[in-house]
C-alpha cells in the first residue's frame, strides 16, 4: 500500500519514511532543496522507510552520503536486507560515475597530425593493393594469350560496346565544345600581338599532346569505372563472385579480362575521335571568328604539327585505359556486401582513375618536356 514519503529535520535529527519512489520524486527534490545541511554528526532514522526504488535510493545517496550508508546496520538494523543492498548498490554506482576520469580531448594539432597519419597508411595500403592487382591481371593476361579457346568474346565484344560504342557521342561533344573554347581563348589573347594564326597551332598541339587522351581518359574513369565497379560490387554482394569460384572458374579471367581488353581497345579510338572533334571544334571557331578558312586550317596543320605528337598523345591512351579498368575492377572487388558500399566503392573508384590519370599525365608531360618530345 502506497504511504506519502516522510522527511522531518528536528531536533532529535532526521527522519526518513514512507515510500522513496520514482512517483514522488519531484516532491522530495523540492523538500530536499530546503533542508537545512545535515552534519556529520547528526542522527538519521530510516526505521520509517517503506517502498524503496532506484530514483529514491539515488536521492537517499546525495542526502545522507557515502560514510553513512557504510553504517547502514548500525543506523537501521530493521531495515530490510533488499533495501540495504540497493541503496549500497546505488551508492557504489554513483560513486564510481564520479569517480570516472574522463578523457582528455587532444589539441587541434595532434588531431590534424593523426588524420594526415591515417590517411597516408589508407594511401599505402591502397597502392599496395592496386600493385598486386595489377600483377594478377598481367599474369592472367599473359596465361590466356596463347590460349584462344578461353578468350570470352561474347564478354569483351558487349563489353567493347557499352566502353567505346555507347561513349561516342558524349566524347565528341564534349571535346569539341572544350576545342572551341580553347580556340576562342586562344584568338583572343594572340589577338594583341597579331598572331592569331598561331591560334591553330595552340588548338593542335593542345588536344594532339594532353586534351584528347586526359579528356577521354577522365570521362571514361567517370563513366566506365563507376559502372565495372557497380557490376562487380553487385556480384559480390549478392554471393555470385563466390558461387563462380565454386565452379572453379577464375573471377580474374571471367570478369576483369574482358573489361580490361575491352578498355584497352575503346580508349585509345574514342581518344583519336576525342582529338579530331576537338580539332574541328577549333576550325569552327577559327572560320567563323578569325577568317581562317578550313583549307587553310588543314595547310596550317601540315605545315606545322608533326606526327610526334600525335603519338604522344596516342602512347599514354593504352596505360590510362588499362589503369581505369584495373582500378574499377579492383573497388568492385572490396564491396563487401550492402548498397552503401557499393556506392562508397563506386565514388572511390572515379576519384582514384582520376587521379592517377591526372598524375601520370603530368609526370609524362614533364619528362616528355625534359627529353625534347
Amino acid at each position: 500500500m502506497n504511504s506519502a514519503p516522510i522527511l522531518e529535520q528536528g531536533e532529535s535529527g532526521l527522519r526518513i519514511g514512507g515510500d522513496w519512489t520514482l512517483a514522488h520524486y519531484a516532491e522530495l527534490r523540492r523538500r530536499l532543496a530546503g533542508l537545512a545541511p545535515l552534519g556529520s554528526e547528526s542522527p538519521v532514522d530510516l526505521e520509517g522507510l517503506h517502498n524503496l526504488d532506484t530514483a529514491g535510493a539515488a536521492l537517499l545517496v546525495e542526502l545522507l552520503g557515502a560514510q553513512r550508508l557504510a553504517q547502514l546496520d548500525r543506523l537501521a538494523p530493521s531495515l530490510a536486507a533488499e533495501r540495504k543492498a540497493l541503496l549500497q548498490t546505488v551508492a557504489a554506482a554513483m560513486a564510481a560515475d564520479g569517480q570516472a576520469p574522463s578523457t582528455p580531448r587532444p589539441s587541434a594539432l595532434v588531431e590534424v597530425l593523426e588524420r594526415i597519419g591515417v590517411a597516408v597508411v589508407g594511401l599505402w595500403r591502397q597502392t599496395l593493393a592496386l600493385l598486386g592487382f595489377i600483377g594478377l591481371t598481367l599474369q592472367s593476361m599473359l596465361a590466356i594469350l596463347l590460349r584462344p579457346g578461353r578468350w570470352r568474346v561474347t564478354s569483351l565484344v558487349a563489353h567493347l560496346e557499352q566502353s567505346g560504342l555507347d561513349a561516342v557521342p558524349i566524347v565528341a561533344l564534349l571535346t569539341f565544345l572544350v576545342g572551341a573554347v580553347v580556340a576562342f581563348l586562344g584568338a583572343t589573347i594572340l589577338s594583341d600581338f597579331g598572331a592569331t594564326l598561331y591560334t591553330v597551332n595552340l588548338v593542335a598541339f593542345s588536344f594532339l599532346r594532353e586534351f584528347g587522351v586526359l579528356l577521354t581518359a577522365i570521362l571514361m574513369a567517370g563513366r566506365t569505372a563507376s559502372a565495372f565497379t557497380a557490376q562487380i560490387g553487385s556480384m559480390k554482394a549478392n554471393e555470385e563472385i563466390d558461387a563462380i569460384r565454386t565452379l572453379g572458374l577464375s573471377p580474374i579471367e571471367l570478369l576483369v579480362l574482358p573489361r580490361v581488353f575491352a578498355m584497352l581497345i575503346a580508349l585509345p579510338m574514342l581518344t583519336f575521335i576525342a582529338m579530331l572533334s576537338g580539332m574541328l571544334g577549333g576550325a569552327v571557331v577559327c572560320a567563323l571568328a578569325l577568317d581562317i578558312s578550313p583549307a587553310m586550317y588543314l595547310s596550317l596543320l601540315q605545315q606545322n604539327i608533326e606526327l610526334r605528337h600525335f603519338l604522344v598523345g596516342m602512347g599514354k591512351a593504352p596505360l590510362f585505359a588499362f589503369l581505369i579498368a584495373v582500378i574499377g575492377c579492383l573497388e568492385g572487388f572490396k564491396v563487401t556486401g550492402s548498397a552503401q558500399s557499393v556506392g562508397e566503392r563506386t565514388t572511390s573508384s572515379v576519384v582514384q582513375s582520376i587521379f592517377v590519370v591526372i598524375l601520370l599525365d603530368a609526370i609524362a608531360a614533364l619528362f616528355l618536356m625534359e627529353v625534347g618530345w
